[in-house]
């Protein structure tokens, strides 16, 4: 049989399951990676499990989120997870060092490799010709400790390249143009396979930064090839030995096709709050702009930072706009600042953050008041900034760096500085040694633990009736940002699940937590897409500490979803979708689990009487999980 790169490594990999979409498939894990603010929790998991050393064949934990070290929580998180690498076998990668998806990129990422990461944007190995998918924190412990990765067989859309990009378009404006093509739920349930005569005219940087903002599309994960690209890559980074060439056969099947050829498209930009509301930059002429941002794990390579010098060679940023600059990683930073490219940024009044993920996920760098920025990043959010009337647009370096010069978006035809096509430097020097590599014998190393992490609380059986009040009514494309806040405050306390707890949906309604205080046990009622944006799991994790059993919705995004089923929360969607008119906030709805099985429909009833269609699509090991109160419950009575 005639396969594509996606069913190639999954079959490779296939520890249970038929590889049908909508099928149930058990992966092989070969890899992991963790970062900071999801990482605290998945080692807690890991150390519940009661285990002496990971079974991947290699496992990764980077810091690059909580880098602000306001206080003592962020810096005792980094402690832990330092002396929990060092125990358990992980490699650990420091504060400053860079990006998690930067840097696995460059040192660690390997064609034809599977790859789970308690990060949403892990996909950006997909550049690589990864199999790389984003997860739970206990997914990702529970596959350094050996157990299959579960997850239903996506269907695989071929996104087929067709020329090569003109002008000021670059690899940004690429996934921006599929992204208002298909919307934030358009890539549920599948992978993005890219093909196409286009995808050899892109460099391994250009086409991470596509599969990193794949996840915005809600995809299981996207894939380029392995060519003469990726040789050439992996080669700089002195791991030509990992190369391996990975195509699809010639007539492989497909879910579906998409066609896109690269000279239409133009520079464009997302506008506030959602990545698919996208418009040409020429739209936006004029608009004034505060501040831009420039990095995140999207943008933040040499390939993109060359460019940005290369239009600000000899040049003053606006008076109005203030820039910033966050490279991907220190490799990154060397390399700018051997060709020179780091002191044009700067002498054009840029300002140099640290090697992190920074203002992308509110930790630093937040704009002014109802500020207009343009930013380089994968998500905007409302709120993500750290200033809650932010304007966010999301943009390629080209834009970022001509809206900082000009103060204002303009008309790309007004451009008029000569780019070089984004290329590779001539040499790249190895950071591998920044990294600590776990001691052969751990037996002295002890697990340094602040007083803000503490240890997860047991959660109980599901109950085989519930009589639910609807905590909250929410509408479309609640992100995880809507249900547990990002910046800096908040994010600092992600080792400590009954403190962050009290923050849950405090940006949607203030009076949420008390309310599920008062009610001790309640139900979460949204409409589609219900949990997009990050993996973050203390979005199911904070919500199941207040008491929430039940989430009904009329669709779910596939992570959270996921993460909801590993903590023990009910994930139900409504039968007819205009019953979510019926329902309100305060009802109450009793729901008999008893039954619960593969294909089944429950009833809810109202107070009323009236009664309201529930269904699923979980599997049986899922319910089973479910009942007994969660995933890590679930494999301790395994291991009885």
């Amino acid at each position: 049989m005639k396969k594509n790169i996606t069913q190639k490594i999954i079959a490779a990999h296939l520890m249970d399951g038929e590889m049908i979409p909508g099928h149930e498939i058990a992966l092989k894990i070969d890899q992991t990676l963790t970062q900071d603010a999801t990482g605290t929790m998945a080692y807690l998991q890991w150390e519940a499990m009661d285990l002496s050393r990971v079974k991947t064949e290699l496992s990764v934990s980077y810091v690059d989120h909580n880098t602000l070290q306001m206080g003592f929580r962020n810096p005792d998180d980094h402690r832990y997870l330092r002396s929990v690498a060092a125990k358990y076998g992980i490699i650990f990668s420091p504060p400053g060092t860079g990006i998690c998806h930067q840097l696995h990129l460059e040192n660690f990422a390997i064609p034809g490799k599977t790859l789970i990461g308690s990060d949403s944007h892990t996909p950006t190995a997909g550049g690589i010709g990864s199999l790389a998918m984003g997860a739970g924190g206990l997914s990702v412990a529970l596959a350094m400790a050996g157990e299959a990765y579960t997850l239903t067989m996506p269907q695989i859309f071929s996104i087929r390249l067709e020329g090569s990009l003109q002008g000021y378009a670059s690899a940004k404006d690429i996934i921006l143009h599929l992204l208002g093509l298909l919307s934030v739920k358009g890539g549920v349930g599948a992978v993005m396979e890219y093909s196409g005569p286009g995808v050899n005219t892109l460099s391994v940087p250009e086409r991470a930064t596509i599969t990193n903002m794949g996840a915005e599309l809600g995809a299981t994960t996207s894939i380029f090839p392995s060519d003469e690209q990726t040789r050439v890559f992996l080669a700089l980074m002195g791991r030509e030995h990992d190369y391996l060439p990975l195509q699809a056969d010639h007539g492989a099947h497909y879910d579906r096709e998409i066609v896109i050829d690269l000279s239409t498209i133009v520079p464009l930009a997302a506008q506030p709050h959602m990545p698919d509301l996208v418009v040409p930059v020429a739209e936006l002429d004029g608009l004034a702009v505060d501040q831009v941002a420039i990095g995140s794990c999207t943008n933040s390579s040499y390939a993109d930072l060359q460019q940005v010098a290369q239009i600000l060679t000899g040049e003053h940023i606006a008076d109005n706009t203030d820039l910033l600059l966050s490279p991907g990683s220190k490799q990154v930073l060397k390399m700018l600042m051997a060709q020179g490219f780091l002191d044009t940024i700067l002498d054009a009044g840029g300002r140099l953050l640290e090697c992190a993920c920074g203002p992308c996920i509110g930790m630093g760098g937040s704009p002014q008041s109802s500020g207009v920025s343009a930013r380089t990043f994968n998500r905007n959010f409302e709120g993500r900034s750290g200033t809650l009337d932010g304007q966010v647009y999301l943009v390629s370096p080209i834009t970022a760096a001509f809206c900082a010069l000009q103060g204002k978006f303009t008309n790309p035809a007004t451009w008029n500085k000569t780019l070089s096509k984004p290329s590779l430097p001539p040499t790249a020097p190895s950071i591998r040694h920044l990294f600590s590599f776990p001691p052969e014998d751990d037996s002295s190393v002890q697990i340094l633990r602040g007083p803000n992490i503490v240890p997860l609380t047991a959660f109980d059986p599901l109950p085989n009736n519930l009589d639910l009040p609807v905590l909250i009514k929410l509408g479309d494309n609640i992100t995880t940002d809507h249900i547990m806040p990002a910046g800096a405050a908040i994010t600092a306390l992600r080792s400590n699940i009954p403190a962050i707890s009290r923050h849950v949906f405090e940006r949607v309604d203030q009076d949420f937590v008390h309310r599920a205080d008062k009610a001790n046990q309640g139900l979460v009622l949204a409409g589609e897409n219900y949990g997009q944006g990050s993996s973050r799991e203390h979005a199911a994790l904070a919500p199941r500490h207040l008491g929430v059993r039940v989430v009904v919705a009329k669709s779910f995004a596939r992570i959270h979803k996921a993460n909801l089923i590993n903590f023990g929360i009910l994930p139900l969607t409504l039968a007819n979708p205009l019953d979510y008119n019926i329902l309100a906030q305060g009802d109450r709805l009793s729901i008999n689990v008893h039954d619960l099985a593969p294909a089944t429909i429950l009833h809810g009833t109202l107070t009323n009487g009236q009664s309201i269609a529930l269904q699923h699509d979980l599997t049986a090991t899922e319910i089973a999980i479910i009942k007994v109160g969660g995933l890590l419950n679930w494999v301790k009575s395994k291991q009885k």
